[in-house]
């Protein structure tokens, strides 16, 4: 199982705490076989969980010309019409996907484009499927433009348990779609904003594949 980068430091530190906890416990324990079991069974179980979070997939990418691909895997938790105030200034369509602790937490580039707006907001750590999770939680706004002058833009939002959200997208730089664009540790969301009249390809509570699922098709 390939590992991502995000996790090498993670995985190191809960490795040495784990152990150093085990380690600790069963000194203080008196010698009944059964309860050293328990004790070492269920830092195992809670270090190769961590182990599981930072997981890989293997995957075949292919770009999709005039469709918007999920950039996160998850379930499907909101589309709506909304006004964005930030990037777009204007009504379109959000579409929201919820990643729990057992999905793959990489976000990848749901369309071909341009980077042209960055801003990362320090804020709460609401339950990411939270509908104020949105403008409330600590998050990083993306703001794309495709060749045809469509602008988008995508949302990393950190859940309740989440704690940082990576993101690689650089204003100025071009990125292919399917490209990595982040990662957020431990349950989050990812809110995508698309032009009204987009045709929507998903609906409510679907299960999505980051860099597979078409979610909307752009006119």
């Amino acid at each position: 199982m390939k590992l991502h980068k995000e996790g090498y430091v993670t995985i190191i530190v809960a490795f040495v705490i784990l152990l150093a906890l085990t380690m600790g416990i069963l000194f203080e324990l008196p010698s009944i076989l059964w309860l050293q079991a328990v004790i070492i069974i269920i830092p195992l179980f809670v270090y190769f969980r961590i182990i599981f979070f930072f997981r890989v997939p293997s995957r075949l990418y292919e770009e999709i010309e005039g469709a918007v691909l999920s950039s996160a895997d998850g379930e499907i938790v909101a589309i709506e019409e909304v006004f964005e105030n930030e990037f777009l200034k204007q009504k379109c369509i959000q579409v929201s996907v919820f990643m729990s602790p057992t999905d793959i937490h990489i976000n990848w580039m749901p369309v071909t484009g341009k980077i042209i707006y960055f801003k990362y907001h320090p804020g709460k750590h609401l339950i990411a499927w939270h509908p104020k999770s949105s403008t409330l939680n600590e998050r990083t706004s993306i703001g794309i433009q495709l060749k045809s002058n469509t602008d988008i833009l995508v949302r990393q939002i950190a859940g309740a348990l989440a704690r940082r959200i990576v993101c690689y997208a650089n204003i100025g730089s071009t990125l292919k779609q399917t490209e990595e664009i982040g990662f957020i540790k431990f349950g989050s969301r990812v809110d995508i904003f698309l032009p009204l009249g987009t045709q929507i390809d998903v609906k409510l509570k679907d299960l999505v594949v980051g860099g597979q699922t078409i979610l909307a098709r752009l006119n």
